[in-house]
């Protein structure tokens, strides 16, 4: 299956305009697209499926449930797939069946180990008053980011680990989270900050289970592949980024991939 991907457009400050790749079977969104949700309709009526799932900013100046379920009654309305701790099955054209597991997979500050969660939460605070968001009437910081991140973290470490059965079969896994799942999807231009802790997660043991991870929030372009002992993983980004910090530059809003 051909997928084309996109994620961080930014489009409440940023000009883009959205094209459908040619020969993609499917449009994967993986967050940021618009923190006033008015660009999502830019995907109503697009050629090809399209699955989107949130990243941090279409929370902003929100109270994270009722963002949630806003978010999903639009989706709905536009005829977009939004996962969020959800599954779907979609066919290719060649008839392998394809899954797709996607969370916003908020950052539960381990990157780097445990002994180093505090600092990194720290680092954090910066984000958490960009984001202005809220959960059940008190600010969405960091401890709540991470009490978040870890009900993500259970959904997608079960999720992924279960098998298809003869009545729901699937030939292959797509892990989508907003999040990067490995501090190998680090921007270079920030390194092994504690901040970085706020942009990935140590997911590393969860990508053995999945056949390709998608992921965006770093304005950045990743796509590597982590060996393991069941084969390999491949992790993509296709972040735009803001343009007037120049993260936008070779960005390729054709960008593909087949699973």
């Amino acid at each position: 299956m051909k997928l084309q991907i996109l994620s961080d457009l930014h489009l409440e400050t940023e000009r883009f305009t959205p094209e459908p790749a040619p020969g993609a079977e499917l449009l994967v969104l993986a967050g940021d697209v618009d923190s006033t949700w008015a660009g999502l309709s830019l995907f109503k009526d697009w050629p090809v499926p399209v699955i989107f799932v949130p990243g941090n900013h279409e929370f902003d100046q929100r109270d994270i449930a009722e963002a949630l379920a806003g978010l999903r009654e639009r989706c709905a309305q536009l005829g977009l797939r939004m996962l969020e701790r959800d599954t779907c099955i979609v066919q290719g054209s060649d008839g392998r069946r394809i899954r797709f597991a996607g969370t916003v997979r908020w950052c539960d500050f381990d990157l780097f180990g445990a002994d180093k969660r505090l600092k990194s939460q720290r680092a954090a605070s910066y984000f958490v008053k960009v984001m202005r968001a809220t959960r059940q009437g008190q600010p969405f910081d960091p401890e709540a980011v991470r009490e978040e991140a870890l009900i993500c973290r259970a959904w997608l470490a079960d999720t992924l680990a279960q098998q298809p059965t003869p009545d729901v079969p699937w030939d292959a896994t797509v892990a989508i989270t907003h999040y990067g799942p490995s501090l190998r999807s680090a921007d270079m231009r920030y390194g092994a900050q504690p901040g970085t802790a706020s942009f990935c997660n140590a997911d590393d043991d969860l990508l053995p289970l999945a056949d390709a991870w998608i992921h965006g929030h770093l304005h950045c372009r990743h796509d590597y592949t982590v060996p393991h002992a069941q084969g390999q993983t491949r992790v993509v980004s296709n972040a735009r980024g803001h343009g007037y910090k120049g993260e936008s530059l070779g960005h390729d809003g054709l960008r593909t991939i087949t699973v």
